[in-house]
């Protein structure tokens, strides 16, 4: 599986500014065809706003997506606020929305848990004969989210608005969770800044023995994958190192 990652600084609370950049991103791309996903950050045409009526997603929104996936015979995943929540959803090559995820953790310090509700229960999907299990931005900072469902997950991914101040945190996270579930993970954060933060781009996608495959850094652009994605070293990682049937449940806190 080819996959692309569209790093991008939002226009601020501009869903209609944003769509022209991600157009124009899309078309100076040199590799765009060819892909097989493409994956937006957080909150993807409005920037992490706790205006929800600034964030949430329209029909005219989900039509942009639905035709950049059926244009360029893509699936596509991407960030917006519906029924008041932070949600990263998913549309396959036909433009059909066929997944959607609402952040389980909220993010007290920006007072998002105030303006959103938090979702309830963790999902995955298929993509290109691959499990898929979601995350957004702050859910990285919970392990347990991530052991949870490894024996489902071929392949992780976090979108995210994450701080420039706290880079090191991001990346470190994100190889920890692909070395420690065996999994991919493809972690797509915005870059350039908002009224109140700068963001640091930063978007990786790490094997699973914790290998960086793409590593974006701060520019503002399309970026696809020199390597393809497949669940075969997904396969291979877990025979030849089977630390997952180590793991116990079992054990009482003192």
């Amino acid at each position: 599986m080819r996959i692309a990652i569209c790093q991008l600084d939002m226009a601020w609370e501009d869903k209609a500014a944003t769509k022209k950049k991600i157009l124009s991103l899309l078309s100076d791309c040199s590799a765009k065809d060819g892909i097989d996903w493409m994956v937006f950050p957080e909150m993807t045409l409005s920037g992490f706003s706790m205006d929800p009526l600034k964030t949430a997603l329209d029909a005219s929104d989900l039509s942009f997506f639905s035709d950049l996936a059926r244009r360029h015979r893509m699936c596509v995943t991407f960030g917006g606020a519906q029924a008041g929540r932070n949600n990263l959803l998913t549309m396959d090559k036909e433009g059909a929305l066929f997944a959607s995820y609402s952040k389980l953790h909220l993010f007290s310090l920006t007072e998002e848990d105030k303006a959103y509700l938090p979702g309830s229960r963790q999902i995955n999907f298929i993509i290109q004969g691959m499990s898929v299990v979601p995350a957004v931005c702050f859910d990285l900072r919970f392990p347990y989210l991530f052991w949870n469902a490894a024996a489902r997950a071929d392949l992780y991914v976090v979108i995210a608005s994450w701080p420039a101040r706290r880079a090191e945190h991001w990346t470190r996270l994100l190889q920890a969770r692909a070395i420690e579930n065996q999994a991919y993970v493809v972690g797509v954060n915005r870059t350039g800044r908002d009224p109140r933060t700068e963001y640091c781009g930063n978007s990786m996608i790490y094997d699973p023995l914790g290998r960086v495959v793409l590593d974006c850094r701060e520019a503002e652009a399309v970026f696809v994958a020199a390597a393809d994605v497949g669940r075969d070293l997904v396969l291979a990682t877990r025979a030849k190192l089977p630390f997952l049937r180590d793991r116990r449940t079992d054990i009482a806190s003192a």
